[in-house]
């Protein structure tokens, strides 16, 4: 069965596992999170299941929002976030679901923001190249250098890397382990990095590689 969830960042530790052998995981704090609209193949195509996260205030969200989330009757949620699963029989409108879903060994899949490292050049942004730092080099070590022909296609195609934002995009890392589940608490650890900063919004779902 396929299994997805919500969660927030908490931070990076180390545990010991069996053997004694220290293990990095990134600690997170998954759900709870309650289904707020379900969608089957009948209806809309395809079946998933949006999911609600973190109360907050009404006077926080739109009315289109509001209005979409009174229909569940769920109480107010700031995040929302579809997953597309293959069966969905045994969840309905309402449902909630915890960090209990998933079990010690399982393999995830962990999409979150990642963090913004501010306007960067070619090297940094890139892995570019730089000129030798020799007599004569001129202040262009570290620029990006030719971009190809100037008559023939007389532009940079898009996509040509060049300096900009670096970070703050959605990343996806695959086929991490879940190292340890305290269902009590809602925590999961998971062996090695994530994307984001603490605190920062992370979805979970079953990995897609076998």
């Amino acid at each position: 069965m396929v299994k997805a969830i919500i969660g927030k960042k908490v931070g990076m530790t180390q545990i010991f596992d069996e053997n004694s052998k220290v293990v990095p995981v990134t600690v997170i704090e998954a759900g709870p999170c309650v289904v707020v609209y379900k969608k089957t193949v009948e209806s809309d195509g395809y079946d998933a299941i949006q999911l609600g996260y973190t109360d907050v205030k009404e006077r926080k969200l739109t009315k289109p929002e509001l209005g979409h989330i009174k229909k569940a009757k769920v109480g107010a949620k700031k995040y929302l976030k579809e997953f597309r699963l293959d069966d969905i029989s045994a969840l309905n409108v309402g449902d909630e679901l915890k960090a209990s879903i998933f079990a010690e060994g399982d393999k995830i899949d962990i999409t979150g923001i990642s963090r913004g490292k501010g306007y960067q050049g070619v090297v940094k942004r890139h892995g570019a190249g730089r000129t030798a730092t020799s007599h004569g080099g001129g202040p262009v070590h570290r620029h990006a250098g030719s971009m190809g022909s100037g008559t023939d296609p007389s532009r940079i195609f898009k996509g040509k890397m060049g300096a900009g934002q670096m970070g703050n995009v959605q990343v996806t890392v695959q086929n991490l382990d879940i190292v340890k589940v305290d269902p009590e608490r809602n925590l999961i650890a998971v062996r090695g990095a994530i994307p984001g900063p603490r605190k920062g919004i992370v979805y979970l779902k079953n990995t897609v590689k076998n």
